[in-house]
């Protein structure tokens, strides 16, 4: 049994909503200082906390204290599964969110630029007292991870001092390496009240060091004693008890909180929305992995449930999709076909959409394009969009059916109506080349606008916009909103928009002329198999080659 000691304040989150109008600058300021010296302490110690949000943190007597790690998500008021979950979003590493490798092909882990990150959002927590992306009534949810993970930030709190904001800023950059050290942000901090200037170093070039200052509030003091003796209780633990606490407490929360098919349900419902709302299916993978992870309930435990639980129609689709997807199992598409029916033949729209895309490419079954259609069909008139979207593809190409112009409109429309984002690019398309409607530039501009722009973006949809900026369609000409759109969509991995962008720097339309960069992306382009991308770079090789034999 471990006994914390009593907070009187609660945590920050509650002491804020409570206190923030009586609250002065100074107040504020020192608040931060406190908060930033007390990661420090970690930091020097070689502990990173990973968890810090505003509902882990403790007010005792107005001094910050840290809550220990993990114990502190027993402590936060009560709240349902969605809101609980999503609420340590906008604190968390949005590096982590990508789930991609480095170089050495390990996945980004937290760290201690992670523990910088969540402190800047906590500095602009606590100059404006609210939640960061608070909205009366309204959750976070995976539109808001995306959204953060596309560099998205809270608004500056008027009147806020400019050196303070400075410093937030720079600690939820989206590159780790450009935040400064925790320790950097302590010395700013204090220069800042004891209105000295600090200019901020190179972070890439400031290495840990040992604080020598004594904090400036006077019960900090006490703060310093109580990290001091939970560090020397920490380093006592060996591995395995750590291991052991974070294990017992998370089958605890698990346990108490929710058991595995609530947890089912909710991940069944997330993908649902994400693929109604045409979200790539990259990006619905890595939030799925994300969801489990904020939760503390890793994809291994649940696959290891799915496994064993095979009760019910989302439990054995989800399994299907773990192994459709390589999740937690090796790539397994026949396993996952079998699955998609199983779940299908319970009426599981989900399933029936899978088991539509199996057939038609092939995956883990014999492709049947005509089988396809018909699985696509049949989500498509229960009104889900993702198939009334692949109903509107086939038609467009007469793929398993015969082709039919205004029908691929009727259904792009349909869809687009209902709100997915690739329904509205297509709807565009069908607009710009006239396919089963009249031709119309304007409207062409609007749904590529909307694709592009709304809650959630599609990369295509953005392409296409920057392609109506550069031709004037729908629109006036403006070359750098061009470039500008073609650099957001490059960025985002899309291949056209990387050639467009490489095309952009070699004729130095709307930029500045730079054939190493136009190189750069159209070795991009040609990688993800662009044949215009690889037409250029063979031109391009080819006239080098003469080059150099004509100056020989």
């Amino acid at each position: 049994m471990m006994v914390m000691e009593y907070a009187n304040g609660g945590s920050l989150r509650n002491y804020l909503e409570k206190n923030f109008i009586r609250l002065t600058c100074d107040d504020k300021l020192n608040m931060a200082y406190q908060l930033a010296y007390a990661v420090s302490c970690l930091h020097n110690e070689g502990i990173i906390h990973r968890d810090l949000h505003s509902g882990n943190i403790l007010v005792h007597q107005n001094t910050i204290k840290l809550a220990d790690f993990g114990l502190s998500k027993r402590i936060g008021e009560s709240s349902n599964f969605q809101s609980k979950l999503f609420g340590m979003v906008p604190y968390v590493d949005p590096k982590s969110f990508s789930r991609r490798r480095n170089n050495n092909n390990q996945m980004y882990t937290l760290n201690e630029k992670s523990d910088v990150y969540s402190v800047g959002v906590l500095l602009w927590e606590i100059s404006s007292g609210k939640l960061p992306f608070y909205a009366e009534n309204e959750h976070y949810d995976v539109g808001l991870i995306y959204d953060i993970s596309q560099g998205h930030r809270e608004t500056v709190v008027p009147d806020t001092p400019e050196e303070y904001v400075k410093i937030y800023t720079k600690c939820w950059d989206g590159e780790p390496d450009n935040r400064p050290t925790i320790y950097q942000v302590v010395d700013l901090l204090k220069a800042i009240i004891t209105k000295k200037d600090i200019i901020m170093e190179n972070p890439q070039l400031s290495n840990k060091h040992k604080l020598n200052e004594i904090p400036l509030s006077t019960n900090n003091s006490e703060l310093q004693g109580d990290l001091s003796q939970l560090i020397q209780n920490f380093n006592k633990m060996n591995t395995k008890e750590i291991d052991n606490i974070t294990v017992s407490s998370e089958q605890e929360k698990l346990l108490n909180e929710k058991d595995f098919n609530s947890i089912v349900d909710e991940i069944i419902n997330l993908i649902y929305k994400l693929y109604d709302k045409g979200i790539e299916w990259k990006l619905i993978k890595e939030q799925v992995i994300v969801y489990f992870n904020n939760y503390n309930t890793n994809s291994q435990e649940i696959y290891n449930w799915l496994s064993n639980n095979q009760n019910n129609s989302n439990s054995i689709f989800l399994l299907g999709y773990f192994n459709f997807y390589g999740i937690e199992t090796s790539e397994n598409n026949e396993k996952a076909f079998k699955l998609f029916i199983n779940a299908s033949e319970k009426d599981h729209i989900l399933a029936q959409s899978f088991v539509g895309e199996c057939y038609q490419y092939g995956y883990g079954t014999k492709k049947n394009e005509k089988l396809a259609f018909e699985y696509y069909e049949k989500v498509a008139n229960i009104n889900f969009t993702y198939g009334q979207l692949k109903i509107g593809h086939y038609y467009v190409n007469g793929i398993g059916i015969e082709k039919d112009l205004k029908k691929a409109f009727y259904w792009s429309e349909k869809a687009a109506n209902n709100g997915n984002i690739k329904a509205k690019h297509n709807l565009g398309d069908c607009y710009l080349s006239g396919n089963g409607v009249k031709k119309d530039y304007n409207k062409a501009f609007k749904m590529f606008k909307q694709s592009a722009e709304g809650e959630y973006s599609y990369s295509n949809g953005i392409t296409m916009l920057g392609y109506c900026y550069v031709y004037g369609i729908g629109t006036k000409v403006d070359k750098e909103k061009a470039f500008e759109l073609y650099q957001k969509s490059a960025n985002l991995g899309n291949k056209v928009a990387q050639y467009n962008l490489g095309t952009m720097y070699e004729n130095g339309d709307g930029i500045t002329k730079d054939i190493d960069k136009a190189i750069y992306w159209y070795e991009k382009s040609a990688k993800q198999g662009n044949q215009n991308a690889q037409n250029r770079l063979q031109k391009k090789s080819t006239i080098h080659k003469m080059k150099s034999l004509f100056f020989k």
